[in-house]
């Protein structure tokens, strides 16, 4: 008989314990993994931070290693630099989001810059750079995301797998879409509202009223596209019952082929107080000088020459109606460390919207990000020279031939130009008008209580040279001097040249020092210079179309200083003083005073947002 021992049988209670004991260590397992997962799921403050990433590479193909690579903020204070490596490549990391610039600096090519680089939180603005010894550019892609973000889109795909949330996400899909496309199409948005008084300048040089307010906006369109809105209204001395007012908007486009189309549209109406001693201005009340402007310009490159081109159209109305069309164009021919020739011609009005986008800000007093804004309104103050010959509304038109040459060497920048300009109808400020001066050549100044008068036409030329300086990244020093063409007084009448039987012309020399600063703790941006020339002359402005050249008179001032940040926008404080010595005032026998370049004394306060 064979007797079995039988198998031990398996408590119950023993199961249950083992069961048990498996949960238990999964549960600290996973808790264990939570655990070690927190952290790195957790949001860190990089998240909120975004990156410029670069690749800079000459027209063929080939990178280059060793560029500079400089990143400004909004105000262009200096962020970071850096190298590109032998890939060409370069980056800036932790970047809060706002706006930057970019300028990189190779030996033996031209620059390369690019403002309005937005960096967004947790993305990556990738940005090609093409050096030339010509023409370099810089290509911003589509910003991508980087990185462990704070939350993946996969939540949108888990609602819509869902039976119980899928209706939901069904309902009203147009407006969904439509809002979510609306957001998308605007972006990089700025604007800036100016409150303004002081002396009222003559509306020759820069339509300012006594007490005024301006405003712009700008904004890109679908990524390619920047349209900006601009305005400005104002009381003038002479009429503080009716303002005066300007609009501006304006559309460009940037194409890949590197042209820039732009087109601007501007309107202006003042209000003048009437000459009871002109047949035509004895009415009781003078017409409002209103003015219509329609420019439209361009940027293509041929055979690495840059051409700008472009026309003004514009029409003004005060007793007559006038309509003029003034062409301009621009070529350079830039060879890099060999420097930069320009030569351009315009015909009537002074081309300001070229001038305009040529000021788009890099440095200097006027270089905040709110530059593209200012600048905008800059232009928006320019209005035709406007004035009487024998009662008769007429227009300051100037033929211009003009060429420069410029050379960067370093931190050293060289200028040197000429130009050739013959003016109709020039239009002067006048004070204190006697009695032996023509009334009906005489027009009433829209901003001050002074008068406009018209001394006929004149030819001049003029010669300069020029030289700045950067002293770090916060003082640069610039020194101009030249020679051009000027108006004296006559006190016996002389055979009819043009001018008016007081004028005359002659040759004279004058001086520009200029000094620029920002302090780096106060952000407080400071420009001051200096303007000497024959203190019994007259000097006209030149408009310079080929080269940066200050040719100011007497002493002036410009205060630009932020303030705290105490609102959800930017403050800042202006102040602006022009000639302040009273010079280049030509008396014309008895009390009369003729003038380019009145003195004006001006304050502000600039909301930027």
């Amino acid at each position: 008989m064979n007797l079995r021992t039988p198998a031990p049988s398996t408590p119950r209670h023993a199961s249950r314990t083992s069961i048990s004991a498996r949960i238990a260590a999964a549960t600290i397992a996973l808790i264990a993994l939570l655990s070690l997962s927190g952290p790195a799921a957790a949001a860190s403050p990089d998240t909120f931070s975004g990156q410029i990433l670069g690749h800079v590479q000459d027209a063929a193909g080939v990178a280059q290693m060793g560029a500079s690579v400089f990143l400004y903020d909004r105000y262009d204070q200096l962020v970071s630099r850096a190298l590109t490596n032998e890939q060409g490549r370069f980056g800036f990391d932790a970047l809060k989001p706002e706006l930057y610039s970019l300028r990189v600096i190779l030996a033996s090519f031209a620059p390369a810059e690019r403002r309005n680089i937005s960096v967004l939180p947790n993305t990556e603005s990738r940005l090609e750079i093409s050096l030339s010894s010509m023409l370099s550019t810089v290509s911003l892609g589509a910003p991508a995301k980087s990185q462990g973000t704070l939350m993946s889109d996969d939540w949108k795909w888990v609602l819509r797998a869902s039976q119980a949330t899928r209706p939901v996400m069904r309902f009203l899909p147009d407006s969904v879409s439509g809002s979510h496309n609306l957001a998308l199409s605007f972006s990089d948005t700025t604007g800036v509202v100016k409150l303004s008084a002081g002396d009222g300048q003559s509306f020759l040089e820069g339509g300012t009223e006594d007490l005024g307010t301006a405003f712009a906006l700008a904004t890109s369109l679908a990524g390619s596209a920047r349209v900006q809105l601009s305005g400005n209204v104002g009381y003038a001395a002479n009429n503080l019952a009716t303002p005066g007012a300007g609009f501006r908007t304006s559309y460009s486009r940037a194409s890949a082929d590197g042209s820039n189309p732009e087109v601007v549209l501007t309107f202006h109406q003042f209000y003048t107080a009437p000459r009871a001693s002109s047949s035509v201005l004895g009415s009781d009340s003078a017409p409002p000088l209103r003015t219509t402007s329609l420019a439209v310009l361009d940027s293509i490159e041929i055979e690495g020459i840059r051409l700008d081109y472009g026309f003004n159209y514009d029409s003004v109305t005060y007793f007559d109606h006038l309509n003029y069309v003034s062409p301009f164009m621009r070529a350079t021919f830039d060879t890099g460390s060999q420097g930069r020739i320009r030569v351009a011609y315009s015909s009537g009005a002074p081309p300001a919207e070229l001038l305009a986008r040529d000021a788009a800000p890099v440095t200097g007093a006027d270089g905040a990000k709110s530059g593209e804004l200012d600048q905008g309104l800059t232009a928006l103050s320019l209005v035709p020279r406007v004035s009487l010959s024998n009662d008769h509304a007429v227009v300051q038109r100037t033929q211009n031939y003009e060429i420069g040459y410029e050379r960067v060497e370093g931190t050293r920048t060289w200028t040197a130009g000429a130009y050739r300009e013959s003016v109709s109808n020039a239009a002067f400020m006048l004070s204190s008008a006697d009695a032996n001066i023509p009334v009906a050549n005489l027009m009433p100044d829209l901003n001050s209580n002074s008068s406009i008068l018209n001394v006929g036409s004149f030819q001049r030329i003029g010669f300069d040279a020029g030289l700045r300086q950067m002293l770090g990244d916060h003082l640069e020093l610039a020194a101009a001097v030249g020679s051009t063409g000027a108006l004296t007084y006559r006190a016996s009448p002389a055979p009819a040249d043009g001018l008016g039987a007081d004028l005359a012309q002659k040759q004279v020399a004058w001086v520009t020092l200029r000094v620029t600063a920002t302090t780096p703790v106060t952000g407080t941006r400071l420009a001051a210079d200096y303007g000497w020339t024959d203190p019994n002359a007259l000097v006209p402005t030149h408009v310079f179309m080929t080269q940066k050249v200050n040719q100011d008179v007497g002493v002036n001032f410009y205060v630009r200083q932020p303030l705290p940040n105490i609102l959800p926008w930017r403050m800042e404080l202006t102040a602006e003083l022009r000639n302040l010595l009273a010079q280049g005032y030509l008396p014309m026998g008895g009390h009369s005073v003729l003038t380019a370049a009145p003195r004006a004394v001006r304050g502000g306060l600039n909301f930027i947002f």
